[in-house]
């Protein structure tokens, strides 16, 4: 119960600081639906449990595969957030939120979960934070289990928490303001992209 706790602090950590996920969660509540918020945040969340799993368990060797090639999974998570950028700044607002089709929830899910896993110093971030709560790689099986398990569970709680505050507000906003909402979250994305890239490029 000690490490799903304490999985439960990190997960929450991780997943709390506003950046590119949270703008497409926040975005994604208001101009589709609810459900796509929730699912933009759930991915990101089972991202965090595979890096939270790898410093768990001690998994040195495929966390360090991971920052070898840190170079271009960067390039790629660069590109895909400057895609994501322009596309969200030339969306249209929708008149009524979108219906949460099966299709838009998989393509919510899994867009998410790949944009985390192309940021492979967020398993150094989780190392960090491990260490500093004096866990390391845990002593046991059961025991790493309960802490990626807490992991992700503070992140999905905190991605639950947001899409539905933020879902909540949507009958008050109206096209003109949702254009705008579009606008501003698409070239912060763009932003963190270019930004994303020139980390990159400054590391070869």
């Amino acid at each position: 119960m000690g490490f799903l706790i304490k999985g439960l602090i990190v997960g929450l950590s991780i997943a709390a600081p506003v950046g590119p996920i949270g703008l497409l969660c926040i975005r994604r509540s208001l101009a589709e639906a609810r459900a796509s918020g929730l699912l933009s945040g759930l991915g990101a969340a089972t991202a965090d449990a595979v890096y939270g799993s790898m410093a768990g368990f001690g998994l040195t060797a495929v966390s360090s595969l991971l920052i070898r090639q840190r170079l271009w999974i960067g390039t790629a998570g660069g590109v895909f957030l400057c895609y994501l950028g322009v596309r969200t700044f030339l969306s249209p607002p929708a008149g009524q939120a979108a219906s949460a089709t099966r299709m838009g929830l998989f393509a919510a899910y899994f867009s998410t979960f790949a944009l985390t896993l192309t940021n492979p110093m967020t398993i150094l971030s989780f190392i960090a934070v491990f260490a500093g709560l004096g866990l390391g790689a845990s002593p046991s099986y059961s025991a790493a289990t309960a802490l990626v398990l807490g992991v992700f569970a503070g992140s999905a709680l905190w991605w639950l928490a947001l899409s539905t505050l933020v879902g909540a507000l949507r009958a008050r906003i109206d096209g003109r303001t949702m254009r705008l909402i579009n606008r501003i979250s698409g070239s912060l994305i763009l932003a963190l992209g270019i930004y994303a890239l020139v980390q990159v490029e400054s590391t070869r």
